[in-house]
């Protein structure tokens, strides 16, 4: 049995980069997503917010591990070889969107109907209305909440382990199994995913506070 030693904590530094990266490209790309599913939300169409609804409920209502196999192994039947950072990536931008979307719909129609009228008096377009002048107030409203997301999104990764992608949680196995000491193995790995998170969630309390949020 080897000793835990400076090449494994490299290889959990290796790790911790991927999941950095596997999480801000799903978040960007879902945060991309989720401003379309936002609109689609808020859109004078009922057939367009039926659609939103109901991609935002079938996501929802699906386990991220599921999705993650539907996405790695349900293209396979095509026969297109999937990299695992990109079926991660695709399935955690879907999870993302549904989930933001809904977050920012929220912020969205929190603003007060007056809002909207006064931009009208002043000749603005819906979409101008939405864009200039109620968007930058929901911004506000759903930045705790965003931040907050962001947290689940990076402790979410660790599911991408079962499509093979090697990010911290699979680089904690990886090392466990040639070493059997699980304990401070994982002991690390949540170390390090307390590191990422405690910041974000701290962050996402503090500006809570800041932007009174919920307050009049």
């Amino acid at each position: 049995m080897d000793e835990f030693s400076l090449v494994q904590f490299v290889y959990l530094l290796k790790g911790l980069g991927w999941t950095l990266v596997l999480s801000a490209l799903s978040f960007v790309l879902g945060s991309v997503a989720g401003f379309g599913v936002m609109l689609a939300r808020v859109s004078r169409l009922a057939v367009v917010r039926a659609a939103a609804v109901l991609f935002i409920q079938t996501i929802q209502g699906i386990p991220l591990l599921v999705l993650l196999f539907v996405v790695y192994f349900g293209v396979g039947i095509f026969g297109i070889d999937v990299p695992p950072l990109l079926a991660a990536g695709v399935a955690l931008m879907v999870y993302v969107s549904a989930f933001l979307g809904e977050i920012w719909r929220g912020s969205v129609e929190a603003i007060e109907k007056t809002q909207w009228e006064a931009s009208e008096c002043l000749g603005f377009s819906r979409w101008q209305s939405l864009i200039l002048v109620v968007i930058p107030q929901a911004v506000r409203l759903s930045l705790p909440a965003t931040v907050g997301f962001l947290v689940q999104v990076i402790k979410s990764t660790s599911l991408a382990s079962v499509v093979g992608f090697v990010e911290l949680t699979r680089a904690g196995q990886i090392i466990n199994n040639s070493l059997f000491q699980p304990f401070l193995v994982f002991a690390l790995v949540g170390g390090f995913y307390f590191l990422l998170c405690y910041p974000l969630s701290r962050w996402s309390r503090a500006m809570e506070k800041k932007l009174n949020v919920g307050r009049r």
